[in-house]
């Protein structure tokens, strides 16, 4: 008589999963911030809140993936830094309302577990947690059978941040004639993905081991290249000048993102001369004769998270970033707007 079938039969390696876990728990145990009251393992991650630094707490919370840069990763098979863009999208939308990355989970869902690719997408969660400041408390690996294409996951995440009610951060006190500062991107980010793989296909002749005129590192190389976390930076800044609004350029480019701050009869003015744009910027404009206003509603064009301050700190803003390391310009200004009026103009 043939024996009944096994989970593992079916698809499904438990052990593999569990190797998985003990992997993961030293790499979680060194993201751990002191609020984390329990180790990986358990149904849920508890985590205290410090009431001597946050007496009236908000948590603030957001949820992304990393889109379709993960075929990239496929093609490549090059996994160690897709986890630091997902950690990334997050982190950075905590970020602009004034809160500190407090903690994070991941999902990562595949049909059938591959313990080294998983390891290495894994690690580079770490990573980004670490970059951020941000403890990784848990997560969860789904093992699905037929359901995805062989070699390839989902990976999605989620952060928690906390602020105290008092800095908050909302942009209710943005008025015209305040400035608009720019921390500059390294590159595309995990944004723009469809278009940029649609340009760059084989069908059109393109291959991602390819150097490709006006970039200085393979074609592949590039569109891989991690999301920037800017969790220290602002957080930095936050404690030493008034900043009246934050902005997280992710998809929907500068035209969609800067609007979300702005209060109404606000507008936004850009200066697109006032800073450099990334090579790739400048290739997928000329690669696939891409209009100005597409450019500017679907690409970071080379800044990643935007600063509202008034006119008086303005320039201590930048010189303060650019004191971190941070690539900081003034790149426009907060005008008085209606209805009629476009939210973002540019000159």
């Amino acid at each position: 008589m043939k024996p009944p079938p096994t989970y593992k039969e079916a698809g499904v390696d438990i052990d593999a999963a569990d190797s998985l876990v003990e992997y993961i728990r030293p790499l979680a145990k060194s993201t751990f911030r002191k609020e984390v009251q329990m180790d990986i393992g358990g149904f849920g991650g508890v985590v205290a809140v410090d009431r001597e630094r946050f007496s009236e707490p908000l948590l603030v919370a957001s949820t992304d993936g990393v889109g379709t840069k993960l075929r990239i990763a496929f093609e490549m098979d090059r996994h160690e830094s897709i986890g630091i863009d997902l950690v990334a999208m997050c982190v950075n939308d905590v970020i602009v309302q004034g809160a500190e990355p407090l903690f994070f989970l991941d999902y990562f869902a595949t049909g059938k577990l591959d313990p080294e690719r998983a390891k290495q997408v894994l690690k580079g969660i770490a990573e980004g947690c670490k970059i951020s400041n941000c403890s990784l408390i848990g997560g969860e690996t789904a093992e699905m059978p037929s359901f995805y294409p062989k070699g390839e996951y989902e990976l999605a995440g989620f952060c928690v941040g906390i602020v105290n009610r008092d800095r908050i951060i909302d942009g209710k006190e943005i008025l015209p004639g305040d400035v608009l500062v720019g921390i500059a991107s390294n590159g595309l980010h995990s944004n723009g993905y469809s278009l940029v793989r649609r340009l760059f296909s084989e069908d059109r002749g393109y291959r991602l081991g390819d150097t490709v005129e006006g970039l200085s590192v393979p074609l592949g190389e590039e569109l891989l290249r991690p999301t920037r976390i800017y969790v220290r930076p602002v957080l930095d800044l936050l404690a030493k000048f008034p900043v009246k609004g934050l902005a997280h350029i992710t998809g929907g480019g500068l035209i969609e993102n800067i609007p979300r701050v702005l209060p109404p009869g606000c507008r936004a003015s850009l200066d697109l001369d006032a800073w450099p744009r990334p090579e790739i910027f400048q290739v997928i404009e000329k690669v696939g004769q891409i209009e100005l206003t597409e450019m500017l509603r679907t690409f970071n064009c080379g800044i990643g998270m935007v600063v509202v301050a008034d006119d008086q700190h303005a320039d201590e803003v930048v010189e303060c970033l650019q004191g971190m390391g941070e690539q900081a310009f003034r790149i426009g200004r907060i005008l008085a707007g209606d209805d009629e009026q476009p939210r973002v103009s540019w000159g």
